[in-house]
């Protein structure tokens, strides 16, 4: 990555005016370790979703630059570390789907390529199946012992907030939000703080309700920012939340900045099923088969594949407030319209919210 030059940006100054007095907010992660290889784990695991045929037909809109990998490749992971660490995010929140899974089988090994880079590895707490609050507090023990302190729980409405505040209660040194807008829940059910996930359902014209109230209930709020979403391929689902050559990631990221978050989370770094990643993708997909990030921020062919990683690290540094007093966002990471021109960061929240 280029070196980048801090210029004033008067028009955003109170992106980094409005942070936190005490500890600086940093960057979270959504990451996913379930994918598999005919290689290496006997069977394609999601990359043959819907019916699709791998190795050259995916789940996805978007095919990664590495290939259809298996999240069992201790190469593979620790290059995904890298790129992570490299785009200046803090914390890796690894999809977790209860004991014996896949997800959890890989942990350890995960934990030890995070660690390698100086990542903080967090759980987010899926769904899976017959998962109670009695079978959720089993769940934190053991992932404890392994020393995570953050956890995010995703459907957390599948319980009243009196069951979760039952077990919160007996927490001690950890951390839970809940993914919900739901703040005096979120409160009740005595959650540390509040996410989104869903890019497609909350955009950035939702994070000033959500950071406000969660604020005033005494609570962290970490609203989510994403590329975008396409998820048919892989689904059926015919929504799509597009990425308008980068225009509608700068524009969540704008939105998240202003409303003052504790930190901000990012949707994803490999949800390749509903297009949210932001992994890199091949430059040059056969024609037809598979979009690509070309023409995100001007980029083309391989500088375009990691396009996005280059991205978070703009925004990352300035959540983190690393400028100096008086120099905000550097010229090179500007919000930028679809034409690659710098644009107002109000039209730019404006745009991300309307539906294509």
């Amino acid at each position: 990555m280029a070196r980048l030059r801090p210029f004033v940006l008067l028009a955003l100054v109170s992106l980094l005016a409005a942070g936190s007095a005490s500890a600086r907010p940093t960057a979270a992660i959504f990451y996913y370790p379930w994918y598999g290889t005919a290689a290496r784990d006997g069977a394609y695991l999601h990359w043959q979703q819907n019916g699709r045929r791998p190795p050259l037909d995916l789940a996805s809109h978007y095919y990664p630059a590495r290939g259809p990998y298996s999240s069992g490749d201790p190469k593979v992971l620790r290059a995904q570390m890298r790129d992570i660490a490299r785009a200046g995010v803090r914390e890796v929140v690894v999809s977790w789907w209860g004991w014996g899974s896949i997800e959890d089988a890989r942990l350890p090994m995960l934990l030890r390529a995070a660690k390698g880079r100086g990542l903080e590895v967090a759980i987010h707490l899926e769904p899976y199946g017959g998962r109670t609050i009695e079978t959720l507090a089993d769940d934190l023990a053991h992932l404890r012992s392994l020393g995570i302190r953050d956890f995010y729980v995703y459907r957390p409405l599948d319980f009243t907030a009196a069951e979760w505040a039952q077990l919160t209660a007996t927490l001690v040194g950890v951390r839970l939000f809940a993914q919900t807008t739901m703040v005096g829940f979120a409160k009740l059910g005595g959650f540390a703080g509040v996410y989104t996930y869903d890019v497609l359902q909350y955009g950035g014209d939702s994070f000033g309700r959500l950071c406000e109230e969660a604020h005033r209930a005494g609570l962290l709020c970490a609203p989510s920012v994403g590329p975008g979403y396409d998820a048919a391929r892989a689904t059926g689902d015919p929504r799509v939340k597009p990425r308008r050559n980068g225009l509608t990631y700068d524009a969540m990221w704008t939105a998240a900045l202003r409303v003052r978050p504790d930190l901000v989370t990012i949707t994803s770094y490999n949800e390749w099923s509903e297009g949210t990643q932001i992994e890199p993708a091949k430059p040059e997909p056969a024609a037809g088969a598979y979009l690509s990030y070309d023409g995100a921020w001007g980029r083309h062919g391989r500088a375009a594949s990691r396009a996005y990683l280059w991205r978070t690290a703009c925004w990352a540094a300035v959540l983190a407030g690393r400028a100096q007093s008086g120099f905000h966002l550097p010229r090179t990471c500007r919000p930028v319209g679809s034409d690659g021109r710098a644009g107002n960061p109000r039209v730019l929240m404006a745009a991300s919210q309307a539906t294509p």
